[in-house]
């Protein structure tokens, strides 16, 4: 099996991928401030499962990634709440990717209780 078969990854690669392109509408002179925050953590969700997978068979690893990207995916749900207030007019983009983040950060956390309970080296 391989990490790319994890729906948690899937989900967060395809919201990284949304996610990344909707921050390029953001004014030019925030493109390179919360835009690039934004986009460093929406991919940090991602990266940090695909490495932690990469380190399943130290259990210890493994959960310490999953909970690296579960904080990264707050922190992505942090930067879009920051934009939705600043910019409305890009609002309507990003309204629905909070919630996309939320539901994905409570898939996370259920992942990270299997893993707790269940994973076998």
């Amino acid at each position: 099996m391989s990490y790319q078969k994890l729906d948690i990854y899937n989900i967060a690669f395809e919201l990284f991928i949304e996610t990344h392109r909707l921050s390029l509408k953001l004014p030019r002179y925030e493109l390179y401030e919360l835009g690039s925050q934004l986009r460093r953590s929406a991919d940090s969700v991602v990266t940090n499962i695909a490495e932690g997978y990469g380190r399943k068979n130290y259990k210890g690893d493994f959960i310490r990634f999953l909970i690296y990207s579960q904080a990264s995916c707050d922190e992505t749900v942090s930067h879009l709440s920051k934009i939705i207030r600043l910019y409305p007019d890009v609002s309507v983009d990003l309204s629905d990717k909070v919630a996309q983040y939320q539901l994905l950060g409570g898939k996370i956390n259920n992942f990270i209780k299997y893993v707790q309970l269940s994973w076998r080296t």
